[in-house]
């Protein structure tokens, strides 16, 4: 057995988990997700905890298995307390600030980057260089943090760019004659 998918989800106050077929609607307080799942996958409500099963001991079972369970389990957790995805943005004259609900970021371009939020996503700033990323769905607000930081990756050189936070970048020594000196 899976061991991530024989673990139970459980469901916390406030939050309602709706199973027809095989789509499943969660909502709670921060809002409503919903996703079909794989049909092999048999999903039910017992005791207020959502318990992912799989019909056979197949590969591609076993691997669906965990999957769904994870899935679920990231709605759950989505509507009730939410996601958040920290940014840093490194580099003299590099910032960001928001127009509206859109971002904008100067990254050393002859034009600024603007990244409009889907529906569901939107970004706070505690500063100019610091953003996060903030939404009930963990899927997209991963994509839309990986969006932002492919608009300047940080390079490993001076290390300019916008990372995520925490995140440490490899930096490489640069031209031989600026570190050591002539030989």
């Amino acid at each position: 057995m899976s061991r991530i998918g024989r673990l139970p989800i459980a469901v916390p106050d406030g939050v309602t988990v709706a199973i027809d077929g095989r789509s499943i609607t969660v909502e709670g307080p921060k809002g409503t997700l919903h996703r079909d799942l794989h049909p092999d996958m048999a999903v039910a409500l017992e005791d207020g905890r959502v318990v992912v099963t799989r019909p056979t001991e197949a590969k591609q079972h076993k691997q669906l298995h965990g999957l769904t369970r994870t899935l679920v389990a990231n709605m759950v957790t989505g509507v009730s307390t939410g996601y958040r995805k920290g940014l840093e943005i490194t580099g003299v004259g590099y910032r960001a600030q928001k127009v509206g609900e859109r971002l904008q970021l100067n990254l050393g371009y002859s034009h600024p980057v603007e990244i409009e939020p889907p529906p569901g996503i939107s970004f706070e700033l505690e500063n100019p260089t610091r953003l996060t990323v903030i939404g009930i769905d963990k899927e997209l607000v991963g994509e839309i943090a990986a969006r932002v930081r492919a608009s300047r990756k940080p390079e490993p050189y001076k290390g300019k760019g916008v990372r995520y936070a925490g995140e440490v970048v490899r930096r490489k020594a640069g031209k031989a004659g600026k570190i050591g000196g002539k030989k």
